[in-house]
């Protein structure tokens, strides 16, 4: 028998969020969500991350039009969110991706518990110091020496949030 509790149903209902509605998501919900992200694990508690928070559709279509132009991606668009919170990390860190994506299953869970839809986003790992898109992570202040291991793209579900859906994987128990 699985328990349950608001935190256990945030992780059971949780789902990526593949449509978003125009609704903005409001600076309060999404400093919470910053917040969460804050407070989660990091390797020998370094935390050598910092939180961006973009609200700025312009902004996020940029960053859009250089993954499409830079990793051959048409009509590439994140789902057009309203919303979006950057994790980046100390690229010397040897924990910054790990640490990065406890920060963003914080974040997504959070999310789903306020009833704002969530997506990872991970296209930018490998392109972070491409010209065009560091001069635009430059003016949003997203430090040189850190890279994005992944985006939460945020915003209200254009459709609702999606119902069940079959899980995969093993549980094993050794006794």
């Amino acid at each position: 028998m699985i328990l349950k509790n608001e935190t256990i149903e945030a992780i059971l209902t949780r789902r990526s969020i593949r449509s978003f509605s125009e609704t903005p998501v409001s600076k309060d919900i999404l400093a919470t969500l910053a917040e969460c992200g804050r407070h989660a694990p990091s390797g020998m508690g370094l935390q050598t991350w910092k939180f961006t928070v973009v609200t700025n559709g312009a902004v996020i279509r940029e960053i859009c039009r250089i993954v499409e132009k830079e990793l051959d991606r048409p009509g590439y668009d994140m789902y057009r969110p309203t919303a979006l919170i950057i994790p980046s990390n100390e690229k010397s860190s040897p924990y910054g991706p790990e640490d990065n994506a406890c920060a963003l299953e914080n974040i997504f869970l959070a999310a789903r518990s306020l009833g704002v839809g969530s997506v990872w986003i991970n296209q930018l790992r490998n392109i972070c110091d491409v010209p065009e898109l560091r001069s635009l992570f430059n003016r949003m202040e997203i430090p040189a020496d850190h890279v994005v291991f992944g985006i939460a793209a945020l915003g209200y579900p254009a459709d609702g949030f999606p119902g069940d859906k079959e899980r995969k994987g093993i549980v094993h128990w050794a006794e």
